[in-house]
């Protein structure tokens, strides 16, 4: 049985239970089947393979079972029959990494299989070689088993491209203290021999409950907006209009747009410049939102711009009453939420950085600053900046108010931002000497700060440790100095403050333009005033503490030399009240219809509502103008817009009416609006076609009018081929042929035929598999030699005899929607248009139940055009690429749009390409072995 319930047909859950004959032979081995190419690690993954549990990669056997390929992205099946060496009662343990599964009969049947151990569910589960009792799943129940008899088990094992990839099965005859033995070749045996059937025999393939349990997947709320229901996916099921009765309702016209370059000079591959997208109404959603997490290429952003700072550039943050106040008093930023603080505080403090530096050096050339009040002077302490986001900003922006460049910032850490913040300066007593050799310094920032307020003040149990000489004398004295500069502390209070500081005073804050600046303060100080009394109870507690406190303690002491004070610093404020406002984004706005090469998740161009609904309504005006109020629009199906910005532009409609009997039928016509005054151009078609009307080119208000483009009508009866080579790819051919069969099953439409290049397979019978398959149509054409892919289309489309058909340049890996037949015939006009339709690749592991991928926006192998057309621009490059494939149909569609065609590019929903390695693919030749074999 090559195909098991009928081409076309799903393959029937037929549990097997005639068991072949069984040989002594068939000791010492058993069956091992090899599903490559498939990524995940847990065995639901594996069930959900396309091939699996009959067309595997390879077909082999091994003698015991334990199996390290030392490979990945793989799953194993091994089956076969078990012996017992004597009656009793038997345990048994599955180890494995990744996930494994462990099925056994009662008896040698396989319909009888049940699951008895293994290793996982969810394929992150694993275990080391010869570890049988990690997991309490591993260890089965005792089973009564007898020695004249044999036991049908079956082994499944899935292995992702991580972890060292093991799968083994041990046993112990059920006793305590007995450790797990690995099954060997002594007590095992084949189901059946394989070895001498192809790839395309699977009779013989037991099919057990473990082969199918969990198998299809339950129905869940699809994640790609791709696999919601559509109108388009079966409108052309709907009867459509006669052609003949839409002749009339509108003038011809002359269709000859200004982007086709027919007999302009291409350079090699250059067409790809040259493929214009078209615009689509409504939306089709085939725009892969469910793989942008990863892939935010439809965003102008870039991803590290993305990765960083988000969407937030597009929302305004409300700002509450009252509260604009407290935003003009923030250094610099209006907005303190512009800092990025995305990091704790205490990361940095843990460097060795305390809340203040020391001071630094100051610059030889400064520029003047405004004179100081003499009642307030500032220390040099004070008129240190932190090495902030923010300063280094600032130091950039305004060198008016810093009087300096900013230091080189150092790459080993990522920068800390910290918000700056007045702070009481250092007074220093009576008779005190002069604390820098340049003179009073300079107010630091004057006039920045608009509106003092009180502040909160930041309790510290100890001064930050001084950093270390580097080897250079400053202007500023050491800290040690300074420490002796500051008023001695009198209370509790003085005590909780760091020395050095003091303490502020009632006037302390009476000028901006007196106060230090400091910037170790935390985002959430800055978020909202201080309550009054507020410094005062943290100094209290924090009076508390130290009493508490071990003085002298060395984790204390490592703490306060790294400036962390466990518990105190205050965390980030979150504002759970924050709106903001947002107006409409339409990002569908920013692209263009040239052919995006660069993002591969972003759907069909969409069309507005507007202009959509404009060109409907003006064509159902002269429908029922021409037809008496005959039709009445019930749904608008689909628009497909082709913009020539010189001439006009030209449109599909689909369009679901409503006759006046009560049928429902189906509109789709080309259709062109022309703009007003414009040329058709000095082609031989354009001389040819009557002269429109004046009064046809536009309406009175001058806007542009609808008319029919000549020569630019589709065929629904056109008899479509689909050409595909193959060899030596037994799996994808049989899958290849059960989709097409399917696709006769679901649409009833006969006009199609499937066109098979064999070039010597020998893995199955090619022409036996045509023969079984139920299609319409078919032809087996056989070739020698290796695989050429250019040479094989040629001689398919040779084999064409109807040059008034369309050929379609087909792949053998491909899923097709019900809809593509009525979709390339669409979409092939002869001499006109040709059809490449954009396909979705599928990710390792990926099905069309739940597709994850990307859209090949640089491919064009899947190419729909017409006999005639294919044979004029003359076919296939067949010497050039002769013993490779891979840019012959980039070469192909340069030749096609010098031959004056345009060429329709289209993402077609549900069509897919299954995920496939090319290793040993064809069977190709080495090329040493080529260059041996040529003259």
């Amino acid at each position: 049985m090559l195909f098991p319930g009928g081409a076309g047909r799903p393959l029937v859950l037929n549990l097997t239970r005639q068991v072949p004959a069984w040989r002594e032979e068939y000791k010492g081995q058993v069956n091992l089947h090899v599903f490559e190419d498939w990524c995940g690690g847990a065995v639901g993954q594996l069930r959900r393979n396309l091939h699996f549990p009959l067309f595997p990669h390879t077909r082999t056997t091994v003698k015991k079972l334990a199996v390290s390929p030392k490979w990945k992205n793989y799953g194993l099946r091994l089956f076969g029959f078990i012996h017992p060496a004597r009656d009793g009662d038997v345990q048994f343990s599955v180890a494995s990494d990744d996930n494994s599964e462990f099925w056994l009969s009662p008896n040698e049947s396989p319909a009888g299989a049940q699951l008895v151990a293994f290793v996982g569910k969810t394929g992150s589960e694993w275990t080391a070689p010869g570890e049988f009792t990690k997991f309490s799943s591993q260890v089965s129940k005792p089973r009564r088993l007898m020695a004249s008899r044999r036991y049908y088990f079956e082994l499944l094992h899935k292995q992702d491209d991580r972890g060292s990839d093991h799968v083994e099965v041990g046993w112990r005859t059920f006793l305590p203290g007995l450790k797990f033995e690995v099954i060997g070749s002594a007590h095992i045996s084949l189901y059946t021999d394989e070895s001498a059937l192809k790839m395309d025999h699977v009779a013989h393939v037991p099919q057990s409950p473990a082969s199918h349990v969990g198998g299809r997947p339950r129905q869940e709320e699809p994640r790609a907006d791709m696999l919601r229901p559509d109108p388009r996916d079966a409108f052309f099921l709907t009867p459509r209009v006669e052609p003949s009765d839409l002749e009339s309702v509108l003038e011809p016209c002359a269709y000859a747009p200004t982007y086709v370059v027919k007999d302009f000079p291409i350079a090699r591959y250059q067409g790809l410049q040259f493929v214009y997208l078209s615009f689509v109404y409504p939306n089709d959603h085939t725009r892969l939102t469910h793989m942008e997490t990863d892939n935010k290429c439809f965003y102008r952003e870039s991803p590290l711009y993305l990765e960083r700072f988000g969407f937030y550039k597009y929302m305004k943050m409300d700002r509450e009453e009252g509260r604009e106040e407290v935003q003009r008093r923030a250094f610099l930023f209006l907005n303190p939420d512009d800092f990025l603080d995305d990091e704790d505080d205490g990361e940095l403090l843990d460097a060795g950085l305390g809340p203040t530096e020391a001071p630094r050096r100051q610059s030889s050339r400064q520029l003047p600053a405004p004179a100081a009040p003499s009642e307030a002077p500032a220390t040099p302490a004070a008129l240190t900046s932190r090495r902030s986001r923010a300063l280094s900003w600032a130091a950039r922006q305004l060198p008016l108010f810093l009087g300096r460049a900013p230091p080189p910032r150092p790459a080993a850490r990522p920068s800390k931002v910290y918000v700056t913040r007045v702070r009481p300066g250092l007074r220093a007593p009576p008779g005190a000497p002069p604390l820098g050799a340049r003179g009073p310094p300079r107010p630091p920032l004057p006039g920045v700060f608009l509106r003092p307020r009180p502040l909160p003040r930041v309790p510290l149990r100890a001064p930050p440790r001084p950093p270390r000489a580097r080897g250079h004398r400053t202007s500023s004295p050491p800290a040690t100095e300074l420490r002796a500069l500051a008023p001695a502390p009198a209370t509790q209070e003085g005590q909780a403050r760091a020395p050095g500081l003091a303490a502020p005073t009632a006037d302390s804050n009476s000028s901006s333009e007196a106060q230090p600046v400091t910037s170790f303060l935390s985002l959430s100080q800055v978020s909202r005033p201080q309550l009054p009394g507020e410094g005062e109870e943290d100094e209290e507690e924090e009076g508390d503490d130290d009493e508490e406190g071990v003085p002298g303690d060395a984790s204390e002491d490592s703490e306060e030399a790294a400036g962390l004070v466990h518990g105190r610093w205050h965390e980030d404020a979150i504002d759970w009240q924050r709106t903001f406002s947002v107006g409409t984004v339409d990002f569908e706005l920013l692209r263009s219809d040239w052919n995006d090469l660069r993002c591969n998740v972003s759907g069909n161009l969409q069309l507005p509502e507007a202009e959509a609904v404009d060109v409907v309504a003006q064509y159902m005006e002269r429908l029922n103008t021409r037809h008496s109020g005959r039709y009445a629009l019930l749904r608008i199906v689909n628009v497909e817009k082709r913009r020539d910005s010189a001439r006009g532009s030209r449109f599909l409609l689909e369009l679901e009416l409503q006759e006046r009997g009560g049928r429902r039928l189906r509109l789709s016509e080309y259709v062109f609006l022309r703009l007003p005054g414009a040329r058709a151009g000095d082609t031989e078609e354009d001389r040819e076609s009557p002269a429109p009307a004046a009064a046809s080119s536009a309406r009175p208000d001058g806007r542009p009018e609808l008319c029919r483009p000549l020569r630019l009508a589709w065929r629904q009866d056109v008899m479509v081929h689909f050409v595909v080579p193959v060899k030596n790819q037994a799996r994808w051919v049989i899958q290849f042929l059960a989709d097409m069969a399917a696709l006769h099953a679901r649409t009833g439409d006969s006009r199609f035929s499937v066109v098979l290049v064999d070039f010597e397979s020998e893995d199955m019978d090619v022409e036996r598999a045509l023969r079984a398959a139920r299609l319409p149509r078919y032809q087996y054409l056989r070739r020698a030699g290796n695989f050429e892919r250019s040479a094989g289309l040629q001689a398919g489309v040779d084999a064409v005899e109807d040059a008034s058909s369309i050929v379609f340049l087909c792949d053998l890996h491909i899923h097709f929607p019900p809809s593509i037949l009525d979709g390339i015939r669409k979409h092939c006009v002869e001499g006109k248009l040709a059809f490449a339709p954009v396909v979705m690749r599928l990710s390792c592991g990926s099905s069309p139940g739940d597709p994850h991928g990307y859209w090949e926006v640089n491919g064009f192998g899947l190419f729909g055009i017409y006999k005639s057309d294919f044979d004029r621009i003359g076919g296939m490059n067949t010497e050039e690429f002769r013993d490779q494939w891979g840019g012959e149909d980039w070469e192909l569609l340069d030749r096609v749009l010098q031959a004056g065609l345009e060429v329709e590019r289209l993402r077609v929903r549900n069509f897919y390409h299954h995920f496939h390695s090319k290793r040993g693919m064809w069977g190709t030749r080495s090329r040493k072995a080529a260059r041996k074999e040529a003259p």
